[in-house]
């Protein structure tokens, strides 16, 4: 494919085989990452009536209908905590998750126009999204402060660990993200089954309960999901629900930079027909 800015023209052919990311190349458009970040946040909170209440009306009711339905009736065992801390623990990082990656996976389809137009590092959109959706985070994180605050909850010590969390969060994202983006813009399928895939997920990570209610035959196995030590670890370090979960967060953080690298390599090597089923 042929492109041609400022007189310039650069012509791009596939890559054959597999081949790494050139994150050379994805640091001199660091100012076009820095714009589709920005871009995506204002879109998000410039166009809507609530603007940046939608970062804490989505954790925040849920939280709601999970203290009443999980909480009050089925009784579902909170770690010695409030049922309303203890969930909101959890959908802090698992709102970011599921909406990064939701981001993320569609983020070739939702930009197919520019895939066409002009030449860029398209790693540049998937990270952009998952970038982006740290302000929400962020938002959210605060709201769970203020009600720790309300209930006099005090973070342990553990909480120094919670850069290490974040990052698995995010490198769970995005690897996740790279492989659904990268497969959706060739089977479409994918963005319709996509926003059903990650509510059932939810079920499938330790939100509404805790991850001590899985046998202890299956721990490691659960722990693959990578979001399961990453709530676990923030619930430790934030409400002291238990010693801080090492052998979920270790077997996690595995998980996590396995997806991480192979969807690097798979999103690489699917860049040569981006352009063509766009």
């Amino acid at each position: 494919m042929t492109f041609k800015e400022d007189s310039i023209i650069q012509t791009i052919e596939p890559t054959p085989g597999w081949k790494a990311i050139d994150f050379g190349e994805l640091y001199r458009y660091r100012d076009m990452l820095r714009f589709l970040t920005w871009r995506s946040i204002k879109v998000l909170y410039a166009q809507s009536a609530i603007g940046i209440g939608w970062a804490i009306i989505q954790p925040l009711f849920s939280m709601l209908i999970f203290t009443v339905v999980f909480g009050w009736f089925a009784k579902i065992d909170s770690n010695g905590v409030p049922y309303s801390l203890f969930s909101l623990a959890a959908l802090v990082p698992w709102t970011y998750f599921s909406n990064a990656l939701l981001e993320a996976g569609n983020s070739l389809v939702s930009q197919s126009q520019m895939l066409s137009k002009v030449y860029f590092p398209r790693l540049v959109l998937p990270l952009s999204g998952v970038l982006a959706k740290l302000v929400d985070f962020c938002i959210a994180m605060l709201m769970l402060l203020g009600l720790m605050l309300i209930y006099r909850v005090v973070p342990n010590w553990s909480c120094l660990f919670l850069p290490v969390l974040i990052l698995v969060m995010l490198a769970s994202a995005l690897g996740i993200g790279l492989w659904l983006t990268a497969m959706a813009i060739q089977y479409r399928d994918i963005k319709h089954a996509l926003t059903f895939v990650v509510q059932l997920a939810m079920y499938a990570s330790p939100v509404i309960y805790s991850a001590n209610i899985i046998p202890e035959r299956f721990r490691y196995l659960y722990a693959i999901n990578p979001m399961v030590g990453v709530i676990e670890g923030f619930r430790s370090a934030l409400l002291g629900t238990g010693p801080m979960p090492w052998d979920l967060i270790a077997i996690g953080s595995a998980s996590a930079t396995a997806f991480l690298i192979s969807g690097l390599f798979y999103f690489r090597r699917q860049e040569r027909v981006f352009s063509d089923v766009a």
